[in-house]
């Protein structure tokens, strides 16, 4: 038996062995090579076809461009454009010489050379099109004259192939020059601009035949990214890259002998002209289509697309409260302001968002007095300081850190801090010691207290105690940009720069219970041949409930008994903070109720916006505080949003009260005017435009009670500091100054 096993052993082995040998002969080298030439030539075939089957077509639509349609999110029509096409055919002759080598050596240097493809770039740019990685580099001159003039910008890989097939039929029938004038004469350049002819005018108001080599190199680089590269809206990244971008274009002409080395060297960056708006879009309307056409292009509809028309873009911009915005900023501001006579009054520049909490939409937007006077955004512009308005973000995160003061008392709303005017902070090794407002000294005071006067030198305090690595994670998860932020203990005095649209998303993250908030204006955007859905912002929560309804708690006494009075109202339930930037530059309101969360800001503006100024003076009205003009026009507009108000309250749960510290022994207790232990250093010192004392209109009996010698043991005990009449934001004195004010104008 064991023989017989053994043998039936070895046939059922013998019997298996062909099958795997079979399967080994099957993928031989020399099939698989065979194999592969064989696609090879399939492939090489299907084209050698498809070269066969695709003409080159008449020219495309872009003479017959539609226009684009902007609507208000309930249907009606905010605006139409792109109805004309900024476009004028010139001549290749017309061009300078040097400006058409200038267009070569930034986007194909091999161009009078080549068959007019370049088969590693399309290759790159079809397996990116097929991975969903989208519209990437790799196209010559050629390919992008017949993208343009041809095709259409749509990224699939059946245009890409035509785009192939037709480039390489062009090349064989049209000469270079006539490629080359038809890519500079349909190529889009921005600021609606398409050909070198209007991009010429827009950029430098110059024909095309009077650019010289250095603005044609500057429009030359354009190209790769017409509206991240222009100078007058670009970034500071984006500033680096066109300089990088031009100085690339010289290089490149240099090693064509197409510039001398010392001609290079001659050459200087030629800053363009600031953009003329187009007509139609006169008032609010210019700001509100800006801000939507920022927001496509971060959906993946570039500028070049949305020129192409045909488009209908609906926004989140409610119709009746944008009016009633406009309306506020008109009757609360603008109407008090003699802007031809008064020279303060002509540098002022308003600025707001009003964002649903609940949905991050942009209801209102105020970009300025016309949007044809003021190319700049208001609503949007990064240039300045939010001041005061940061510092409820000092004590989110304090709260969301479980902080401590320094004799160990949690951080909550009835922590007592000494409110001390130049108080040196303790537990820095940056010293820091800030003025108050009018340099008035609180004594011991309530985080309430603090928040309600907005005390400078309690949240100096606080922000060493949480530290200010700790104050600033939680203010980037909250939404303040990363802009001239450094960690150090003068940002609790918002020294770093944001936008009215960053603050309102910060606020309505608050409001809404401490879950992320980011405004966006963008509804949908459809088009003939395809729709763009708009990406729903992340809900994550950022900070606990606990935190931002106890800070949300705070606010409401601002409002009720500190600086923001002049947004109280029994029609509705509101909490907001006051802020004034040093030497006056800014001014801020930023509150909110259960429903609707608005920032408005007003801006000194000198010099054509090259220059920050002093608010002080607007109206004829002293310092222009937050708690001025600001939250009246803050007041106005939200009964108004509101339809005459609301019966919804703040809906608060598990408010941090905090821990009162044991009571300061006689020695500890501050003298009613108490001198700081030493003086600030240099560059802790006070803005310089601090008055010297309160407003003319200020009354006598307004200097504060001297503090009593025991702290308070909950707000309502505690000594009663009184606001400061027709101010009390408490703002305007950073101490330290990181670039002399802390902000670079742009």
């Amino acid at each position: 038996m064991g023989r017989a096993d053994a043998r039936r052993a070895q046939a059922r082995e013998s019997r298996r062995a062909p099958k795997s040998g079979g399967i080994r002969r099957l993928f031989t080298w020399k099939k698989l090579l065979g194999a592969f030439f064989g696609i090879v030539l399939l492939g090489m075939g299907a084209f050698g076809a498809l070269y066969v089957y695709v003409d080159v077509p008449a020219a495309n639509a872009m003479a017959e461009r539609q226009s684009n349609v902007y609507k208000y999110s309930d249907g009606s029509v905010l605006a139409r454009t792109g109805k004309g096409v900024n476009r004028q055919i010139v001549d290749l002759d017309e061009v300078p010489e040097k400006v058409q080598h200038a267009f070569v050596a930034a986007e194909n240097k091999s161009f009078y050379k080549d068959q007019g493809v370049d088969l590693k770039g399309t290759t790159r740019a079809l397996l990116n099109t097929v991975s969903g990685k989208g519209k990437q580099g790799g196209s010559t001159i050629t390919q992008q004259y017949v993208k343009n003039f041809y095709l259409t910008q749509d990224p699939t890989v059946s245009r890409k192939l035509k785009e192939l097939v037709i480039s390489l039929k062009v090349d064989q029938q049209e000469s270079k020059e006539k490629i080359l004038a038809g890519y500079i004469n349909t190529a889009y350049y921005g600021r609606g601009a398409s050909g070198i002819q209007a991009a010429a005018q827009a950029y430098y108001g110059v024909d095309a035949k009077d650019l010289n080599v250095s603005q044609g190199a500057y429009l030359a680089s354009l190209l790769q990214a017409p509206s991240q590269y222009d100078w007058n809206t670009a970034t500071d990244t984006g500033k680096k890259l066109v300089k990088e971008r031009w100085a690339y274009t010289l290089r490149n002409m240099v090693e064509m002998k197409w510039l001398t080395e010392s001609e290079k060297a001659g050459l200087k960056f030629p800053y363009p002209d600031k953009p003329k708006p187009a007509q139609g879009m006169e008032g609010q309307t210019g700001y509100l289509v800006e801000a939507a056409n920022k927001e496509l292009e971060k959906q993946g509809v570039s500028a070049e697309d949305r020129e192409a028309g045909g488009w209908t873009f609906t926004l989140t911009v409610d119709k009746k409260r944008q009016k009633a915005l406009e309306k506020s900023v008109d009757d609360q501001l603008e109407s008090k302001l003699d802007r031809e006579g008064n020279k303060v009054d002509a540098t002022v520049q308003a600025g707001a968002t009003s964002v649903d909490p609940k949905t991050g939409k942009v209801v209102a937007l105020y970009g300025g007095e016309d949007y044809i006077k003021h190319y700049i955004s208001n609503a949007t512009r990064q240039d300045y300081q939010p001041a005061s308005t940061f510092k409820p973000l000092v004590l989110a995160s304090a709260l969301e850190n479980e902080s401590k003061t320094q004799d160990g008392s949690l951080i909550g709303l009835n922590t007592v801090y000494d409110g001390t005017s130049k108080r040196p902070v303790v537990g820095s090794d940056t010293p820091f010691a800030p003025q108050n407002q009018d340099d008035r000294s609180y004594g011991q005071v309530s985080v309430q207290k603090a928040l309600n006067s907005s005390v400078n030198s309690v949240f100096a305090q606080m922000i060493v105690d949480v530290t200010p690595a700790a104050v600033k994670e939680t203010a980037l998860a909250l939404g303040v940009p990363d802009k001239n932020f450094p960690e150090r203990p003068a940002v609790t005095l918002g020294t770093m720069n944001a936008s009215t649209w960053d603050m309102a998303g910060v606020y309505a993250t608050l409001d809404n219970h401490g879950r992320k908030v980011t405004p966006h204006i963008l509804q949908s955007a459809e088009h003939r041949d395809r729709t763009v859905n708009a990406e729903k912002p992340k809900r994550e929560q950022v900070i606990s409930r606990a935190s931002a309804d106890t800070v949300t708690k705070g606010l409401t006494g601002v409002v009720d008994a500190g600086s923001g009075g002049a947004a109280n109202s029994p029609a509705y339930d509101a909490a907001a903070k006051t802020g004034t930037s040093e030497d006056n530059k800014s001014a801020w309101f930023a509150g909110y109720t259960p429903e609707l969360t608005t920032v408005v800001a007003l801006f000194g503006e000198g010099d054509g916006g090259r220059k920050q100024v002093s608010l002080t003076g607007t109206a004829n009205s002293g310092r222009a505080s937050g708690s001025g003009f600001p939250a009246r026009i803050w007041a106005d507009y939200t009964l108004g949003a509101l339809g005459g108000g609301s019966g919804k309250t703040f809906d608060l749960q598990d408010v941090e009260r905090g821990e009162v510290p044991a009571p300061p022994t006689p020695s500890d207790t501050p003298s009613e005017d108490p001198t700081p232990s030493k003086d600030p250093t240099p560059s802790d010192s006070p803005s310089e435009d601090t008055p010297s004392g309160t407003p003319s209109d200020t009354p006598s009996s307004s200097t504060p009670p001297p503090p009593t010698s025991t702290p308070p043991t909950a707000p309502s005990t505690s000594p009663e500091i009184p606001p400061l009449p027709g101010d009390g934001d408490g703002d305007g004195q950073p101490g330290e100054r990181p670039g002399g004010n802390g902000v670079a104008p742009q």
